[in-house]
């Protein structure tokens, strides 16, 4: 029943994205209380309030505006408001500059000091992995005389 109520109600709107929209607020306010005007019918509430635009029974426009209404989260302030607080953010924001500068200045002699420790770490795992390359060699030498003895014992 739903998918015949959503192809009624596509012609009512300029896209499937605005019917969605429409519906679904209307669906969520009716699962919070709002009485639907048309009968449920033990419908949910999304088949509810495709079946209210399909009627018509609340207008589209009305519904339309709600929706904006309830997604708008700014709000209008006057121009002097706007103006008094720009004129104060202004030498707010040239004292936090200073700091933000100083603190930066701090930050890159702190990754100097970083990047030199790495560094030096870095030239010792290269001799560490030396060593142990020369250790894999020796290895290697001590197999090979293990494998000649067991072959001489074998013969």
């Amino acid at each position: 029943m739903a998918r015949i109520t959503v192809e009624d109600c596509i012609d009512k709107f300029e896209s499937r994205f605005e019917l969605v929209l429409v519906a679904s607020n209307r669906a969520r306010k009716i699962h919070s209380g709002e009485i639907p005007t048309v009968e449920k019918d033990n419908d949910k509430p999304t088949v509810i309030a495709l079946r209210e635009i399909a009627d018509e029974s609340l207008s589209i426009d009305s519904l339309k505006d709600r929706l904006i209404q309830e997604y708008q989260t700014v709000s209008s302030l006057d121009e002097d408001e706007l103006s008094l607080d720009y004129a104060g953010s202004e030498t707010q924001t040239s004292d936090e500059n200073n700091d933000d500068e100083s603190q930066l200045n701090k930050g890159n002699e702190e990754d100097k000091i970083l990047n030199e420790d790495v560094s030096n770490e870095t030239e010792e795992d290269k001799i560490l992995n030396e060593e142990a390359s020369n250790e894999t060699e020796e290895d290697k030498i001590l197999n090979e005389e293990v494998s000649n003895e067991t072959e001489e014992d074998s013969i």
